[in-house]
C-alpha cells in the first residue's frame, strides 16, 4: 500500500517535470536577438524575469506602443516570413531574457497600451505568421524595460 502511495505522488511530479522541460527547452516561442542577448516569450510565468501586461486604458499604461503600417517609421520591425529569416539567431543561452505576458498587471511590471495612434514610446511594424502584434510589443518592451531605445534587434 505504501508503494502505491509513493507511486501515486511521484507520477504527477514526473509529468510536471517533463512538461516544464519541454516548455523551457522549446525555441518555438517568439524571440529576438539583441547583440549577445536574446529575448524570448515564455508561457511559464515563474521562469520569466520580465513580466508585461496589456491595457485598453491609456491612462493605466506605463509604455505606449504604436502599430504602424510603415516599416521605415517603425523603431522595431518584425518581418520573418521571407527567404532570409535568421532562425538560428535566438538559440537558448544563459543570456536569454524570458518575458511573460500576464493577464493582469503585476507589481513593478510594464503595462502596455497598444494602438494604431500616437503618441508612443515605441513604434512597431509587424508582418509575420509567427508573431502577433501583442507578442512583438511584449518583446520590445521586455527587451529594454520600457522607455529606453533599442540599438538593433534581429529574429
Amino acid at each position: 500500500m505504501l508503494r502505491f502511495k509513493i507511486l501515486a505522488s511521484v507520477v504527477p511530479l514526473l509529468a510536471a517535470a517533463v512538461f516544464a522541460r519541454a516548455e523551457i527547452g522549446s525555441v518555438s516561442h517568439p524571440c529576438i536577438a539583441l547583440g549577445e542577448t536574446s529575448v524570448e516569450l515564455t508561457t511559464l510565468f515563474w521562469t520569466a524575469g520580465v513580466h508585461v501586461a496589456f491595457t485598453e486604458d491609456p491612462a493605466q499604461a506605463t509604455v505606449r506602443v504604436q502599430v504602424t503600417d510603415d516599416a521605415d517609421a517603425a523603431d522595431f520591425a518584425v518581418v520573418d516570413d521571407g527567404l532570409g529569416s535568421e532562425s538560428e539567431s535566438c538559440q537558448a543561452a544563459p543570456a536569454t531574457r524570458l518575458v511573460s505576458i500576464a493577464a493582469q498587471p503585476v507589481d513593478g511590471a510594464q503595462v502596455i497600451y497598444l494602438s494604431t495612434e500616437g503618441p508612443a514610446d515605441y513604434r512597431i511594424y509587424v508582418r509575420s505568421k509567427t508573431f502577433s502584434q501583442r507578442e512583438a510589443a511584449a518583446l520590445i518592451v521586455g527587451a529594454r524595460g520600457g522607455h529606453r531605445q533599442l540599438q538593433a534587434a534581429s529574429l
